[in-house]
């Protein structure tokens, strides 16, 4: 009678594919945090413009959002009509290429959109937009 010794090969784990996944999940987590843009404003709903275009150097320009009730937010700093000049004075000394974009709810009162434009022409501010959403 023969007796046969079975050998038993020792279980390993792969590396080898486990680091295949974790460089597609950093590569994946990387490319969509770049293609992210950064708003410094407050989500508003915005009014709709057929010749909406997007705005590439977003990030450089600083944001006045202006509420339906008239309250008026320098980024996300909500600031009265009698302190924006002093902000867009500062920001205006701090930027080497001031730019303003105007982000008004759809609904907002014509007026306090005015005033807050107003105010960046008489702070010198040449460069100013005005936020829509593309129909």
């Amino acid at each position: 009678m023969k007796v046969q010794a079975y050998a038993f090969k020792r279980s390993r784990i792969e590396i080898v594919p486990l680091i295949d996944v974790i460089f597609f999940l950093l590569a994946t987590f990387i490319m969509v945090s770049l293609s992210m843009t950064k708003n410094q404003g407050l989500q508003v709903q915005l009014p709709g413009a057929s010749t909406a275009a997007k705005i590439d150097d977003r990030e450089k320009a600083a944001t006045l959002t202006v509420r339906q009730n008239g309250e008026v937010y320098f980024n996300k700093d909500k600031v009265t009509v009698a302190q924006l000049p002093f902000k867009l004075q500062t920001y205006k000394a701090g930027a080497k290429d001031p730019k303003v974009v105007v982000s008004g709810e759809a609904n907002a009162d014509f007026r306090f959109v005015v005033a807050v434009l107003d105010e960046a022409r008489k702070a010198g501010i040449l460069k100013v937009g005005i936020s829509t959403e593309k129909k």
